[in-house]
């Protein structure tokens, strides 16, 4: 028996839903243990309460999904197909094809399949599925940290090759490539997102983009990047000096690691997660940079880099055991630079172990 699949089936029952469709890659991941990106091809996972469910995609992708361990119906079909004949028949097959509320991916689905899925179950009542599914993949088992443990040592070893390749003359794109290689002949699946490597005052763009820009004395050097392994993300931030600091690139530094550090020993299971970007930004401001850091503490870690829960001051919810997220406080001031310091996290019974461990202490490197 599939556990998270019957997870879902009990709400469904419990909320009277007939059908839930499940279409997006890190959902499907996270239910069948199948992990692919079909591009323009529609690919859906298709749950009862009681019936079997049925995983419908391309077929030159059936064997995989076999293979990864998904053991009800599987229907491939070809790009000459309309993939809906075969959920209409499926579902009819089931006796359910005419329902009365169907749980779908509201976010994501696109308003036409979203029509077509109505035109073959009868119209039903729609409702969101999202909610369900960010509770139930926020918590992570043990399998799960352990991927991402070793993810977030792989996103450490891609910041320590950042450094060493640093050197006078060197461009933003030369250090990116550097990274990237070796990341990938270390058994790195994919960048969890585009690798960022930024020189100076570029470093002051929270989201800047690497290009030719040269390395030179006097240069604050922010790294953000992460890999995936096995399906699951990490995400780091380190910044780094190249050349002796000034004074207030001193201050900024020193204020981002303790802004860092305040909202990770706070960070326990009962703590209201809002209070987290609080604490951070409180340090901040105190030290008269609080116009500076323009963005929220964090995100949610896991299949998807950036997921459920938001870290932001509105954020209500409270932490629980097992939830990964990132700590990220920044300052970032014009012509000048910025500094940003980020972990993942993971809280545990007795508060938070941060699973990247590359060092924080302000990095000189000459």
């Amino acid at each position: 028996m599939n556990k998270r699949i019957e997870q879902l089936r009990e709400w469904m029952r419990d909320e009277s839903i007939d059908a839930a469709y499940i279409h997006s890659p890190e959902n499907v991941y996270y239910l069948t243990n199948f992990l692919t990106d079909p591009h323009e091809r529609l690919m859906g996972l298709f749950i009862f309460q009681e019936k079997e469910s049925f995983f419908i995609l391309p077929g030159m992708e059936t064997g995989q999904a076999k293979d990864a361990g998904f053991k009800e119906e599987i229907i491939g079909y070809g790009d000459h197909e309309n993939p809906f004949d075969k959920i209409r028949k499926a579902f009819a097959s089931r006796g359910m094809q005419s329902i009365q509320t169907a749980a779908i991916e509201s976010e994501l689905l696109s308003y036409s399949r979203a029509q077509e899925f109505l035109n073959v179950t009868g119209s039903p009542k729609l409702v969101s599925a999202e909610e369900k599914m960010n509770e139930l993949r926020v918590i992570k088992d043990e399998k799960e940290i352990a991927i991402m443990e070793k993810a977030a040592r792989l996103a450490d070893y891609g910041v320590e090759v950042g450094v060493a390749a640093l050197k006078e003359g060197i461009t933003e794109m030369d250090v990116v490539a550097k990274i990237e290689y070796e990341l990938k002949r270390k058994g790195a699946q994919a960048m969890s997102f585009s690798t960022m490597v930024l020189f100076g005052k570029k470093s002051g763009l929270p989201h800047g983009n690497p290009g030719t820009a040269v390395l030179k004395k006097g240069d604050f050097v922010l790294f953000d990047l992460g890999v995936v392994l096995d399906g699951y993300c990490s995400d780091i931030t380190r910044t780094v000096m190249f050349g002796q600091p000034d004074e207030k690139q001193k201050s900024i530094y020193h204020t981002v690691l303790e802004a860092e550090l305040a909202a990770l020993q706070a960070a326990k299971p009962g703590v209201r997660i809002g209070d987290l970007d609080k604490i951070s930004r409180k340090v901040i401001e105190d030290a008269g940079y609080g116009e500076y850091f323009p963005h929220r503490l964090g995100h949610g870690l896991g299949i998807s880099v950036h997921e459920f829960p938001s870290m932001a001051h509105t954020n209500d919810g409270v932490l629980k055991e097992g939830m990964t997220f990132t700590i990220e406080p920044g300052v970032y001031i014009p012509e000048v630079g910025g500094v940003r310091i980020e972990d993942d996290v993971l809280i545990t019974k007795d508060g938070a172990r941060a699973l990247t461990a590359y060092p924080k202490e302000l990095q000189i490197i000459e």
